[in-house]
C-alpha cells in the first residue's frame, strides 16, 4: 500500500505538495550532511591550516567516489521513474539490482586502487609538504570507509526515484547528526586529531548504510535487490549510462575543479589552500541543498514525461525555478553580506586566511543566485532521458566554463585569477543554460502536440 502510495505522489499529487513530500525531505537530509562536512572543517580548522588544507585536499578524491554512486544511482533512477510512469515494474526489479551491485563492484576496485597509490595522488592534487603527513593520516582512513558512501549514494538516488524521500532524509540525517557528535569526541577528546575526523566520518557512513539495508530487508520499497535480478544487459546499461555518465562527469569535474584551485593555490602557501578549501565547503552546503530539492523534482519529471503529462511536467518546472532560485537569492545574499564572519569560523585567526576567503566567498555569494535555474535543466535533462544535452549542461559550469578561466586567469591576474574562477564560470553556465532551456520548451511543445494528437486518433 506505501508503494501505491508512493507511486500516487508521482501521479496525481499537486505539484507543490509533491515537490514538498518528495523534496523537502532530501533537502533536509543533504542539507545536514553538507552541515557535518563543514563541522568537520570547523573542528579540523582549530588543529591549524595544514591541517584543515589537508582535509581539503582529500575531498576531491571524496568526490570521484561519491561520482561512482551517482553513476549508476541517479542514472538508474531516471531510468526507473520512467518503467514505474509506464507501469513495467519487473524491468525497474531488474534495473535496481544491476546499479546497485554494479556501483558497489567498480566502487571497490577504485577504492582499492587509490588506497594502494595514495601518496602519488595526494602530490598530484596539490598537497604540500606541510600538509601531506596530515592528508596520508585522513586519506588512509577516509579512502576506504567511502564503499559506504558509494551504497549509500546509489541507494539515495533509487529510493528517491520510488518517490521514498523521508527514508533517505532518516539515513542521511541520522549519519550527520551522528558525525557531529563523533567529531570533537575523536578528535579532541580522544586527541586523535585528523585521523579522529577520518574515523567519525566512517561510523557515520556505515550507520547511513543500515538505514538502507533496513528498508530492503523489511520490504518496504518498491524494487527487490536480489543478486539475481543482477542482469546487465546492453540496453539497460545504455539507459543508465546515457544519464549516469554525465552525472559521473559532473562529478569529476568538480574533483577536478577543487584541485586545479588546489594547484594553483600551491604556491601562495597553506593559508590560501585552507581558504579556498573553506569557500569549496560554505558553497557545497547552497549546492547539496538544491541538489536535494531537486531530487524531488527528477522523479516527477521522468514520471510525468514517461506517462505524457505534459501540464504536470511544465507545472515542476515553473515551480522548482520560482523555489530553488529564491532559496539561491537568499543564500547567496547571505554568504556575500557576511563573508568575513563566516570564514573567520575555519580558522584559529589566521588573517591571510581570512581575507583570501572573505573575498571569494562574496564573489561566489552573488553568482550562487544563478545557481537553482542551472541545475533545474541540467536536472531536467537528465530525468527526461536526453543524455546529450543533459552531459553537455552538466559539464558547462565544472568543465567547459571552469577549466580554461582557472587555467588562464591566475596567469594574467594573480592570485584574483583564482578566487574569482568560479562565480565568473557560473555566470557563463546560466548564459548557456538559457539557450537550452529555449530549445527544450520547444521540443516539449512539439512533443506535447503529438501526444493529444494521437489521444484524438
Amino acid at each position: 500500500m506505501k508503494g501505491n502510495n508512493k507511486l500516487e505522489l508521482l501521479r496525481n499529487a499537486p505539484i507543490p505538495r509533491a515537490l514538498m513530500s518528495l523534496g523537502i525531505p532530501i533537502m533536509i537530509g543533504m542539507l545536514i550532511n553538507a552541515l557535518y562536512n563543514l563541522v568537520d572543517a570547523y573542528f579540523v580548522g582549530a588543529l591549524g591550516d595544514s591541517q584543515m588544507g589537508a582535509i581539503s585536499i582529500i575531498f576531491p578524491l571524496g568526490q570521484v567516489v561519491v561520482g561512482l554512486g551517482l553513476m549508476f544511482g541517479n542514472g538508474a533512477a531516471s531510468y526507473l521513474s520512467r518503467l514505474l510512469g509506464s507501469g513495467d515494474k519487473d524491468t525497474a526489479n531488474k534495473v535496481a539490482s544491476t546499479a546497485l551491485y554494479s556501483s558497489l563492484l567498480i566502487g571497490a576496485i577504485i577504492i582499492l586502487v587509490t588506497a594502494i597509490f595514495l601518496e602519488p595522488l595526494l602530490v598530484m592534487l596539490g598537497a604540500t609538504e606541510t600538509i601531506m603527513p596530515y592528508a596520508l593520516t585522513y586519506g588512509r582512513i577516509y579512502v576506504l570507509s567511502c564503499i559506504f558512501n558509494v551504497f549509500n549514494v546509489t541507494m539515495n538516488n533509487i529510493v528517491s526515484s520510488e518517490g521514498a524521500a523521508k527514508t533517505t532524509m532518516y539515513a542521511l540525517l541520522l549519519g550527520a547528526v551522528l558525525n557531529i557528535v563523533l567529531d570533537p569526541l575523536f578528535i579532541y577528546t580522544f586527541k586523535m586529531g585528523v585521523a579522529g575526523a577520518a574515523i567519525a566520518t566512517a561510523i557515520s557512513q556505515m550507520v547511513s548504510t543500515l538505514v538502507y539495508l533496513v528498508y530492503v530487508f523489511q520490504k518496504r520499497s518498491a524494487f527487490t535487490f536480489n543478486i539475481k535480478q543482477f542482469a546487465p544487459s546492453l540496453q539497460m546499461m545504455t539507459e543508465i549510462l546515457k544519464i549516469g555518465i554525465p552525472t559521473l562527469a559532473f562529478q569529476l569535474l568538480t574533483s577536478l575543479s577543487i584541485t586545479l584551485i588546489n594547484r594553483s593555490a600551491n604556491s601562495y602557501g597553506d593559508a590560501v589552500i585552507a581558504g579556498m578549501g573553506a569557500v569549496t565547503r560554505i558553497t557545497s552546503m547552497g549546492t547539496l541543498v538544491v541538489f536535494g530539492f531537486l531530487k524531488g523534482f527528477q522523479p516527477i519529471a521522468g514520471f510525468s514525461y514517461g506517462a505524457k503529462k505534459f501540464d504536470r511536467l511544465r507545472g515542476a518546472i515553473k515551480t522548482s525555478i520560482i523555489w530553488s532560485t529564491t532559496f539561491c537569492l537568499i543564500v547567496g545574499l547571505l554568504m556575500a553580506i557576511f563573508s568575513t564572519q563566516i570564514i573567520s569560523q575555519f580558522t584559529d585567526g589566521n588573517s591571510e586566511m581570512i581575507s583570501v576567503g572573505a573575498r571569494s566567498l562574496r564573489a561566489s555569494g552573488f553568482s550562487f543566485i544563478l545557481f537553482g535555474f542551472y541545475t533545474v535543466y541540467s536536472s531536467l535533462f537528465l530525468a527526461l532521458g536526453k543524455g546529450a544535452a543533459g552531459f553537455f549542461l552538466g559539464v558547462c559550469r565544472q568543465g567547459i566554463c571552469f577549466i580554461p578561466v582557472i587555467l588562464l586567469l591566475p596567469a594574467v591576474w594573480g592570485i584574483n585569477g583564482i578566487l574569482y574562477a568560479q562565480p565568473i564560470a557560473d555566470v557563463m553556465a546560466a548564459v548557456i543554460t538559457v539557450f537550452m532551456a529555449l530549445h527544450l520548451n520547444k521540443k516539449l511543445s512539439i512533443a506535447e502536440k503529438m501526444a493529444l494528437s494521437e489521444k484524438k486518433q
